[in-house]
């Protein structure tokens, strides 16, 4: 589990190609796995897991170091730590997707012509993805297994920050498929945290990767996108939202709004601006700022906040752009829903935003005006993933609107073709 640092653009390049042509080939092997044997090397995963979290957390203590050296934030630091119980979530997470109905070869719909030939859409894999994501080990895991209960073959290219936890957990994939007789090349990891690898992913491996599915912060996402010559499922920043409407109960406020920035505040589903109305202030505010400060989180306001409250930061322009995967949060008082969707559609990222309310033609409005890939009425945005919608676990949230939108399962990592069957007609 060394990484290898020192290689020449020959070296990438020749890596590269062994990592692509192992997976295409193993991309039409699986095209053509049952269910069960794809379920048997999930869940043989999941034990081995278990069996080696001695090992994997040995090497998240490597990662954790490396990670403290860089001077990562507490909340990265956080995407990066193992300990038993997020090992036994690992493990977990693996069966879960093992239980998951397998999406290949579903009929996704299917219907007559009056000339009698009946036409099917049918579920089928993408190919080989390749999933570049940063700090968090699990994302080995989860895209592993997302991919293969797919039928895809996938190339993981994790974090340097993550390296010899991801690559422990790999291991435990790889001996999965091997015990279930499937190709080791299925689920493969780039060996090296060089970032030429990265480049050499996007821009040279059009013959063997289908799909690039990104997970990380803004840079990233950025580069891949402007890099990749093969098409991307994005996965942009989560700057997500929560409007407090006047009609809501300030308890239940309180506790979302808590929740929702403090529960975690490095996911991607973390609440990182407060849009409250104006009418629900004298009420609302000071149940919700005494939670969040007493819990930690620093709060940056607009003028009318810090007006009636003291222990508020001014708010900056760019604090309404940031995604602080920290405990601070930026909180704007609204006329109403409108100025409220107006704040959202400037400033948001297309992930996750909620509104708290109990009058349902505003709820409706939010619904309808409010174009996220993930809205929630009355619950915390930290319910923003693939697991809580029992999907079994993501390789992301996609903000994007092209092939998949919200958490990507194994359902958004399929295609489909069309079958067409006939009686013997021929066409005038």
């Amino acid at each position: 589990m060394n990484a290898v640092t020192q290689q020449s653009d020959a070296d990438i390049s020749t890596m590269m190609r062994k990592l692509g042509q192992g997976a295409r080939a193993a991309a039409s092997v699986l095209a053509r796995v049952g269910t069960g044997q794809k379920n048997q090397a999930l869940e043989i995963a999941a034990s081995q897991i278990i069996d080696r979290s001695a090992a994997i957390l040995d090497a998240n203590v490597r990662d954790m170091e490396v990670g403290r050296g860089k001077q990562l934030s507490d909340a990265m630091l956080d995407r990066l730590l193992l300990d038993a119980d997020r090992v036994e979530g690992i493990a977990a997470g693996l069966s879960a997707i093992a239980a998951l109905d397998d999406p290949i070869g579903t009929v996704a719909a299917e219907w007559s012509r009056p000339n009698g030939l009946r036409i099917q859409r049918v579920l089928v894999p993408l190919g080989v993805i390749g999933v570049i994501y940063e700090s968090r080990p699990n994302v080995t895991s989860d895209a592993g297994a997302l991919c293969l209960k797919s039928g895809n073959a996938v190339i993981l290219r994790g974090g340097s920050e993550s390296f010899f936890s991801s690559m422990a957990i790999h291991e435990c994939l790889v001996a999965g498929l091997s015990a279930a007789k499937l190709p080791e090349a299925a689920i493969q990891i780039v060996p090296t945290t060089s970032r030429d690898a990265v480049g050499y992913m996007l821009a040279e491996m059009q013959q063997y990767v289908d799909v690039i599915v990104p997970r990380g912060g803004k840079n990233l996402i950025a580069r891949v996108q402007e890099d990749a010559r093969v098409p991307v499922i994005g996965h942009l920043e989560g700057l997500c939202h929560i409007y407090v409407h006047g009609s809501s109960d300030p308890d239940m406020a309180r506790d979302i709004v808590l929740n929702a920035k403090m529960r975690r505040t490095g996911i991607c589903g973390s609440a990182e601006t407060l849009l409250i109305d104006k009418d629900a202030l004298e009420t609302h505010w000071l149940p919700i700022a005494d939670a969040l400060t007493d819990s930690g989180c620093e709060i940056r306001g607009d003028e009318l906040i810090c007006g009636i409250d003291p222990r508020v930061l001014a708010a900056k322009k760019s604090d309404w752009t940031t995604e602080y995967l920290d405990a601070i949060i930026s909180v704007k008082a609204v006329s109403g829903i409108a100025e409220a969707v107006d704040h959202i559609t400037r400033y948001g990222s297309g992930h996750t935003e909620c509104i708290v309310a109990n009058d349902e033609a505003a709820v409706s409005q939010f619904f309808h005006d409010v174009d996220s890939a993930i809205l929630l009425h009355n619950a915390s945005t930290q319910f923003a993933d693939g697991g809580e919608f029992g999907m079994g676990a993501e390789i992301g949230i996609a903000t994007g609107r092209v092939h998949a939108r919200g958490p990507v399962g194994v359902e958004q990592l399929t295609s489909y073709k069309y079958l067409v069957h006939g009686s013997g007609q021929t066409r005038p």
